[in-house]
Parts: structure tokens; C-alpha cells; sequence
């Protein structure tokens, strides 16, 4: 597994916003048996479906999530967590009911209490509509596609009409995509014919009406259900025994887990079904899948609240996890970053102070004029950050013969270069909304530029950075090293 860049999934469900106070607590009250908790800091997460979405942009994939929320604060400061994910999230509002928020109060780093703000109620038909054309514009180039339920209506039945989920499964068995569903609620009817569900063991007790969870015989009743359903396969989660992947057929794959602290469980599901589908987009057999996205639960529920796992983090894991199944990583993709991934990391290096120094291009055959420009860039302030065309934007550039070497082997070659503190991929034909986002403190160009020609020139210099020049080397080009191969 490569978690290649060029991957596109698609995200369906019910998403949400998850709110963190973090509190010391040191007495109880004096107007009542309570804990007194001492607030220290407030964050805001998305969560659900969009937690799941959050997950794949952290992995370095091309994300859509559908779902609704209203125009209220917390659907307005989702919106804001989503953009800051570059995940694209098509407008579908609630009129009737607030963006659901769950509120965690946290002390210690575990949970004293939780807030829910939301509404269970169907939901309106115009909204529906505006859901599946949202999904049906989203598919065509979809590699794996996920169904978030978390019961709160976007893919629940309603009177008279297919449930979303139903139309969405149908429409992906059409066009041979995978879909993955995190279910919730006793009844899965709606879910038949999907590739995997992913429950975890009091999810299947329930969905099975048995009064225990001895896992021999839950293994086999979940066999007729998932022959009654037209299920491929069932990952059950078990928590501190790790998982299991029922087969159609019979065939039940157990996957131990390795020993973690426990801090918090809020998310794991998230990372499972993220990892399990971008593995599987990737070209993964599910058991290998499967033992990938293990591997990244063991490291969400070492974290506080509905943390991703970061790409860095599960090539990290996978490199030295050799007793479980062999992968060679090259270390450098740790380098390469969504753009949310990034601006966590430029907040880091900001608050130690660092001097961060922005280039980009799109770098398709590396010759001398390149080297130049990065290492003179490098050598302007204490961490470089180099932003990559897509293969999209290329070809909108430079022509459908462009680029020559796809967008993820750019940027591991890019990445390999000294100097190099991180890589981001760019969709749009400029990275005028990435320098806006990123605002560093030194934008570094070409002398073939001119100072009021450098996209971003004036953002940059505006809030008191500066712009450098780099002279080039006359002669080298790409377009010069393909002319002259093909003259």
C-alpha cells in the first residue's frame, strides 16, 4: 500500500461537530456533590461522517462528503473544519433542525460528560433529493465509496422511497465500485449487497438479538445474516482483542491487536472504515486491509477525542510492523501532506518561531534549474514548504501530453530533496487559495517572473512577508527536455 494521492472516495452520512473542553479538576463543589472542572482550552473536530472524511484527507486522498447540516454556528464552523481538510462538501441544508454537536467535557484526558444537541427526525424529501444528486454528481469518479451511519437520518428508510444507502449501493454495483458501511441500528436491510460492513461487537449482538457475545457462535449466526443480506463480508471490531473479517463462505480471519494505553475510543470506527476503504482503493486484498486499518485503530485510541490518524503516523507504523505482514515505505512519503495535515505542522513550526519559505510548480522532470531553486529557497528561512500541480492541473496547463510522471512521483522526488520540510498537492490552476491558507512568510519564484507577475505576491507581502527571485539557469526546461526527445 502506497495510500497513493491520486485517489478519489467518496463519503456519505450523517456528520457532525464534535466540541472539546478540556478541565482540571481539583475539588468538588460546595453547592453540591459535583466536580468543580477549571476550564483550559476549548477545540472544535469534525465529527461522523465527517470524521471519516477528515481521516482520508489526512491519508493524502481526494475526498467528497454529502451530508446536511443547517446554517446555524456549528454547521457554519464544520463548514470552516471541512475547507481547512480541503474536503469537498457540497452545500445540503437542514431547515427543521440544528447541525447535530456533541459537546465532550474532558478532564485527565477522559471524558466527564457529554452534551448532545441534534434531532433523529426523517428528513424532509427536497432534502433527500439534494443529498442523492449531491452523490450522483460525486460517483462517476469514485474509487471506494462509505456509508457513515450514525442514525441520525440521512441514510435511514423512508415512506415510499429507497433509502439513500439503497440507491447508493445499487448505483455502485452498476459501475463495480466497493462500498463499505459503518452501520448503525438493528436493522441492515438497507445495507444488502455491500461490499463490507464494519460493526463492532455489541453492534452485532444487537443486530442478532442474542442475550451474549460468546464470538464462535456470533461468527456463525452472522454467516446466515450475511447470506440472507447478500453481505461479502463483515470486520467486526472487538476492542481489546483486535478484529475479525467474516467471509461469505465461511472463512473467519482473526486479527489480534497490539497492546495500547487506552485514552480514547471517540473516532476508532472512523479510522477503521477510512483505512479499510483507502487500502482497498489502493489495490489492497481486504485481509491486508483489514491488518492495515488494525493497525491504525491501535493508534487513534491513543489520542484524546476524534483524532485521525495522520499519514505520517501509518507509514511510520506499517514500516516497523513487520511481524504482522511486510511493507516497504520510503520514508520521505511522510513528507508529503494534505493541506490540512500541512497547516497543523505550519503551526507547529510557527509557534518555535520558524521562518516558513513557500515554492511551487510542477516539477515534472527534475533538472538543474529545479535544484537551484529549491536549495536557494531552502536556504531562506527555517522550513520549506513546496506545493505540486496536480495531474489535473497540469494537463490544464501544459497539455493532455502532461505531466510525464504522475503527481505521487513528483512529489516523492520532491520530497527526497534536502532541504524539503513538506509537500502539498493543488488541484485549482494556481496556488493562489493555498498561499492564502498557508501565508508564509517568504513566497519564492523563478527570475523568468516578474515581481508582479508571482501569483500570491501581494497576500504575501501585504502581511509583511517578502518575495525572492531566484535567477535561473538558462536552457533547462521540461518542455525543452521533451522537445528534445521527440524532434
Amino acid at each position: 500500500m502506497d495510500l497513493a494521492l491520486s485517489k478519489r472516495l467518496l463519503v456519505l452520512g450523517d456528520v457532525m461537530l464534535d466540541r472539546y473542553t478540556e478541565t482540571q479538576v481539583r475539588r468538588i463543589s460546595p453547592e453540591a456533590p459535583v466536580p468543580v472542572a477549571n476550564v483550559l482550552r476549548r477545540w472544535n473536530a469534525p465529527g461522523g461522517a465527517a470524521n471519516v472524511a477528515r481521516n482520508l484527507s489526512r491519508l493524502g486522498l481526494a475526498v467528497t462528503l454529502v451530508g446536511a447540516r443547517a446554517n446555524d454556528r456549528a454547521g457554519q464552523e464544520l463548514s470552516a473544519l471541512l475547507d481547512q481538510e480541503s474536503i469537498i462538501a457540497p452545500p445540503a441544508l437542514f431547515t427543521d433542525r440544528p447541525t447535530t454537536c456533541k459537546s465532550r467535557i474532558l478532564a485527565r484526558g477522559q471524558q466527564l460528560l457529554r452534551l448532545d444537541e441534534e434531532s433523529c427526525e426523517p428528513l424532509a424529501e427536497d432534502l433527500l433529493n439534494k443529498l442523492w444528486q449531491n452523490t450522483e454528481h460525486a460517483l462517476p469518479w469514485a474509487q471506494a465509496v462509505i456509508l457513515s451511519d450514525y442514525g441520525k437520518g440521512v441514510l435511514n428508510e423512508c415512506a415510499g422511497k429507497p433509502s439513500l444507502a439503497r440507491q447508493t449501493i445499487a448505483r455502485c454495483q452498476e459501475q463495480k465500485i466497493p462500498v463499505l458501511v459503518d452501520p448503525k441500528g438493528s436493522d441492515w436491510s438497507r445495507f444488502a449487497c455491500a461490499d463490507c460492513l464494519t460493526p463492532n461487537t455489541q453492534e452485532l449482538v444487537c443486530v442478532l438479538k442474542r442475550a451474549d457475545d460468546d464470538f464462535a457462535l456470533l461468527a456463525r449466526e452472522a454467516m446466515q445474516l450475511m447470506q440472507a443480506l447478500t453481505l461479502k463480508r463483515l470486520l467486526v471490531t472487538r476492542g481489546a482483542k483486535g478484529m475479525a473479517m467474516l467471509e461469505a463462505g465461511g472463512q473467519v480471519t482473526e486479527l489480534p491487536t497490539k497492546a495500547r494505553e487506552v485514552c480514547d475510543v471517540s473516532g476508532a470506527g472512523d479510522t477503521v472504515i477510512a483505512v479499510l476503504a483507502a487500502a482497498v482503493a489502493d489495490g489492497c486484498d481486504w485481509i491486508k486491509a483489514a491488518k492495515i486499518a488494525n493497525l491504525a485503530a491501535g493508534i487513534v485510541v491513543a489520542k484524546v477525542g476524534t483524532s485521525p490518524v495522520d499519514r505520517d503516523e501509518l507509514l511510520s507504523a506499517l514500516a516497523s510492523d513487520n511481524n504482522s505482514f511486510s511493507i516497504a515505505v520510503n520514508a520521505l512519503s511522510a513528507k508529503i501532506m494534505s493541506q490540512g495535515r500541512l497547516l497543523e505542522k505550519l503551526a507547529e513550526w510557527r509557534r518555535h518561531h520558524d521562518r516558513i519559505v513557500f515554492t511551487n510548480g510542477c516539477f515534472d522532470l527534475i533538472h538543474p534549474g529545479h535544484i537551484k531553486l529549491v536549495q536557494e529557497a531552502a536556504h531562506l528561512g527555517d522550513r520549506l514548504v513546496v506545493a505540486i500541480n496536480s495531474d489535473a492541473s497540469v494537463k490544464r496547463l501544459k497539455g493532455p501530453d502532461r505531466p510525464i510522471q504522475a503527481e505521487n512521483a513528483r512529489a516523492l522526488v520532491m520530497a527526497g530533496m534536502n532541504g524539503v520540510d513538506a509537500v502539498v498537492l493543488f488541484d485549482d490552476d494556481t496556488p493562489l487559495e493555498l498561499i492564502t491558507k498557508i501565508q508564509p512568510d517568504v513566497l519564492v519564484k523563478g527570475s523568468d517572473y516578474r515581481l508582479d507577475t508571482v501569483i500570491g505576491a501581494d497576500i504575501v507581502q501585504k502581511s509583511g512577508g517578502e518575495v525572492h527571485l531566484v535567477q535561473i539557469i538558462d536552457g533547462f526546461s521540461t518542455s525543452n527536455i521533451v522537445s528534445s526527445f521527440t524532434q
